[in-house]
């Protein structure tokens, strides 16, 4: 049996007491984990790793997690358990922070995970 390791979102660096929201390969096991609070997605195995970046959580202690691209798309696909404010307001900054790149890399993003149908007339609200 592979070993997998979940993989968090970047808002969850600043863990305040809500739940920590990670992501594992669909079919695999959920962690069983007491503390703190989670919240599990399952994403397919083809699309997981897409987007993953080395967090330095402590020195020499690195945790894979989503870029902030592929944070913000995820958020819009799960604006509906997590809140359409929450999800709108992660693509407003992102668009604000992200430089003139930033529409397009998560249009690509979204693209890949066969959502830009909920992305493309979401940014295009938020920069109209």
């Amino acid at each position: 049996m592979r070993r997998v390791r979940p993989r968090a979102s970047r808002s969850d660096r600043r863990h305040t007491g809500a739940a920590v929201h990670i992501a594992v390969p669909r079919g695999t096991r959920r962690p069983a984990i007491s503390y703190p609070p989670i919240v599990v997605a399952q994403y397919a195995a083809k699309t997981f790793d897409l987007n993953i970046e080395q967090y330095e959580a402590a020195p020499g202690e690195f945790v894979p997690v989503y870029d902030a691209a592929r944070s913000v798309v995820d958020a819009m696909r799960h604006r509906n358990r997590i809140g359409q404010t929450l999800a709108l307001a992660a693509l407003g900054r992102y668009l604000r922070t992200s430089g003139p790149d930033g529409a397009g890399n998560l249009q690509g993003i979204a693209r890949e995970l066969h959502a830009l149908s909920v992305i493309r007339p979401a940014v295009e609200a938020v920069l109209a």
